[in-house]
């Protein structure tokens, strides 16, 4: 059973939210928040394994309560619509595991709470990855900390940049002619080994190390 937390401050919103994901057989919400404060309250109090995080909320944001969050286990997904899109590149850098657009399906929604539960892939890769190339490249004199690149074999290097790609483990299995079970392994080790819980955070330190470059 996931649980979740779902953190917005409307009212409609996150009754929405928490209806639709309670309905599911696999998910229930163990609680809400209308603001960051109150949500990172909740995360310690009731341990859900995702929160459904809004950016802009009173008292403190999502950006801000993501980055309090960054050392627990719980996985944060972000909820934004594009004019928001600066704020979603922050959140990822400060241990967001993805985003969502408010305005997506519904089905989306269900499975980005599971996709973020597992941590075994980014939501909407391409997506992430046009975002994370666009601030990149808008931002080139930035002074960033070099992800440990040199820890990785060349085989972990090579999934690294496939994974900053967008390309699933299906389809870097297919690529590299390997089994997919392989390609997990290969991920696992690079989290590990790069010290983040997640792809996201993982494409994070490929472009800002500078393996993988926008364009």
């Amino acid at each position: 059973m996931i649980k979740v937390l779902v953190a917005d401050d409307q009212e409609m919103v996150r009754e929405g939210f928490s209806a639709l994901l309670d309905a599911q057989e696999d998910i229930t919400v163990v609680g809400a928040a209308g603001d960051g404060v109150a949500a990172v309250a909740g995360v310690r109090r009731l341990r859900p394994d995702v929160v459904l995080m809004d950016v802009r909320m009173p008292e403190m944001d999502g950006l801000a309560a993501t980055r309090l969050l960054a050392d627990d286990p719980v996985r944060v997904l972000v909820l934004t619509t594009f004019d928001l899109d600066d704020y979603v590149y922050e959140a990822l850098r400060a241990g967001a595991s993805g985003f969502l657009l408010k305005h997506a399906p519904a089905r989306e929604l269900l499975d980005a709470v599971r996709v973020v539960a597992r941590g075994d892939a980014l939501l909407a890769p391409s997506v992430t990855k046009r975002l994370i190339e666009d601030f990149v490249r808008a931002r080139p004199t930035a002074v960033v900390k070099p992800a440990p690149l040199a820890a990785l074999t060349g085989r972990e290097t090579e999934v690294l940049r496939l994974v900053a790609t967008g390309l699933s483990n299906a389809e870097i299995a297919a690529h590299l002619v390997l089994a997919e079970q392989t390609v997990k392994t290969h991920v696992s080790r690079v989290l590990m080994k790069l010290g983040v819980r997640d792809r996201a955070q993982a494409v994070i330190a490929a472009y800002e190390s500078g393996l993988v470059v926008p364009g």
